[in-house]
């Protein structure tokens, strides 16, 4: 098994390595502007590397989830291209809705929701489930902006449902509620890209890419779905959820500052934090990182197995959070306003 283990992770080494070479000589490169984080010319799409390690994963264990595969490789395609060329929004939502529909039916079919007595339900379940999945995908995507974010809470979402599948939670009288492998391969296929990404401002190597932020919040959002059809317990979205508030606070602000959701922008927290309030990038996503890893950690090991126990915590973690974010934007959003009014003035100059 280990020895598995092993090669595969030399594959995804190798891999990456081969993806640079060509992202090198095809110009894939991300170049700094006014909203960006970094200052220097990065390889762009590194993140390619979890849409491999799953495509690994199948060959090395049998293709175990199929049309998990194809959605993934369909929306990681569609992102790949979108970074390399800029797509209108209608495609890319297209594309993500498809595939999160296949992945969706994957989940159902493994479940055995989706029989002759109860289609209404699986029907309810993969409406309910594609509204969420693809508003938490784009979250996810949003997310990504400084050095080791994606890769850091990733780990911190990946690493405590590989500790529950391992035994850690019992599932209608066993353990797992998903193949070990997949969770393994998916986490070595984020500290190879960790490598080259989770370093200092000016450091890195590459960043993830539309093909990786989407790509592996497919990957997660697939495991975590698995989990709660097994539980019937939706509060398993708890792994999710500091990313999930600064999410929708965030397009909550922007909805409240009249500001078309579609542009680009440095309004979340661990941007300012990042920029306006000049923190290292490393900093900032391992306090994002180990926030999450925290609150998981405490639900799998500390809270009871009880419905009424994960509602409660899940409440009281999530107005805690909306209140940080609340209190953190209160204090320092009035750097970001000034950051604005410069930049306005600069391009008031230059139009001159």
């Amino acid at each position: 098994m280990w020895i598995e283990y092993l090669i595969i992770s030399l594959l995804l080494i190798i891999a990456e390595l081969i993806y640079f070479k060509i992202a090198d000589k095809c110009n894939i490169i991300d170049k700094p502007n006014e909203r960006s984080s970094h200052t220097q010319i990065v390889l762009r799409g590194g993140g390619i590397i979890f849409l491999i390690g799953l495509w690994i994963w199948s060959a090395f264990y049998g293709f175990q989830y199929p049309w998990l595969l194809a959605a993934v490789t369909i929306v990681a395609g569609i992102s790949f291209v979108d970074d390399i060329h800029s797509l209108p929004d209608s495609i890319r939502l297209v594309a993500q809705f498809l595939a999160m529909g296949m992945m969706l039916y994957q989940l159902i079919i493994d479940n055995g929701q989706l029989t002759m007595d109860n289609w209404y339900w699986a029907i309810v379940i993969g409406i309910v489930g594609l509204i969420v999945c693809v508003g938490a995908t784009n979250i996810i995507n949003f997310m990504d902006g400084i050095n080791g974010i994606t890769a850091g809470y990733s780990l911190a979402v990946l690493v405590p449902l590989l500790l529950i599948d391992n035994g850690n939670l019992t599932i209608d009288n066993s353990t797992g509620f998903i193949e070990p492998s997949y969770l393994i391969v998916a986490i070595l296929g984020v500290l190879v890209f960790s490598f080259f990404n989770f370093r200092p401002r000016g450091k890195a190597k590459c960043f993830a890419g539309d093909v990786g932020s989407v790509g592996i919040a497919f990957i997660m959002l697939f495991a975590v779905g698995k989990l709660i059809l097994s539980t019937n317990d939706i509060t398993w979205l708890l792994f999710l959820i500091v990313y999930g508030i600064d999410g929708c606070c965030t397009i909550i602000h922007r909805i409240m500052l009249h500001e078309n959701l579609g542009e680009a922008h440095r309004k979340h927290a661990y941007q300012l934090m990042a920029n306006e309030l000049g923190m290292s990038h490393v900093t900032v996503s391992l306090i994002y990182m180990v926030l999450q890893l925290a609150i998981s950690l405490v639900m799998v090991y500390l809270i009871p197995n009880t419905p009424l126990a994960h509602w409660i915590y899940s409440f009281a973690v999530g107005i805690a959070l909306a209140g940080a974010y609340l209190l953190f934007m209160r204090k320092y959003y009035h750097l970001h306003e000034e950051y604005l009014a410069q930049v306005a003035q600069l391009k008031v100059k230059n139009e001159k």
